[in-house]
């Protein structure tokens, strides 16, 4: 039982060292050339265990993603403002819309392996600052290389990206098959940062949660 323990002390300790440390180097190591003029402002939306990338929208980006209209997301809307992509595992996104819905088994497939679905939403006007929100300007080769990035994430069918029948969270969001795997290592925030150094920008070198990549943002940019 002792072993036990210690091993688990042990194990905890690397966790948060890991954490600490991915935190605090910044990835990359070297701040990137300087950018050109702005062409967006996203933003980060963040709560207690994840974080999603909200885009604004222009005409460009309306067709960009012309498929989520026909999934029932009504980005052509004069009222949309962003375009919200979270990137997550399947089991934990589908059965836990709420945290009294939560289950053992979409938590164990968390930790261990799971599938990954893309979650898309919309939002109009976002209140700045706000503790959960935090904006960044890129210039239009950044911004050109995130929607790719993001793009990229879609699992594709032979019609475009896969929608997920019968699974979302409210009238206007829907679920997207995507490509790779979700663990406790590689996870929604660890999603969120990549697309953020594709924009230019600089993360610590491991972020598994929405506190440490906030507080390696506020560093690095």
């Amino acid at each position: 039982m002792r072993r036990a323990l210690r091993f688990l002390a042990m194990l905890v300790v690397a966790v948060a060292l890991a954490a600490a440390l991915g935190t605090l180097v910044p990835r990359p190591l070297w701040p990137a050339s300087a950018a050109g003029e702005g062409a967006g402002h996203i933003l980060v939306l963040k709560n207690p265990i994840h974080t999603d990338i909200a885009i604004p929208v222009d005409d460009a980006v309306r067709q960009r993603f012309r498929f989520l209209v026909d999934a029932g997301i009504p980005v052509d809307a004069p009222e949309v403002r962003y375009i919200v992509f979270g990137w997550g595992g399947r089991a934990f996104y589908l059965e836990t819309p709420t945290w009294s819905e939560l289950k053992a088994v979409p938590v164990l497939k968390a930790l261990t392996l799971d599938a990954s679905v893309m979650h898309v939403d919309i939002a109009g006007a976002i209140a700045e600052p706000h503790p959960a929100v935090t904006g960044f300007d890129i210039d239009e080769a950044r911004f050109a290389a995130l929607l790719d990035y993001i793009d990229a994430s879609f699992q594709q069918g032979p019609d475009g990206p896969i929608v997920i029948e019968n699974a979302a969270y409210s009238r206007f969001d829907r679920f997207f098959e995507a490509n790779g795997h979700f663990n406790a290592l590689v996870g929604c925030n660890t999603w969120t940062a990549a697309g953020l150094r594709t924009a230019g920008l600089r993360t610590g070198w491991w972020n598994p949660l929405p506190a440490s990549l906030r507080l390696s943002m506020r560093l690095y940019n």
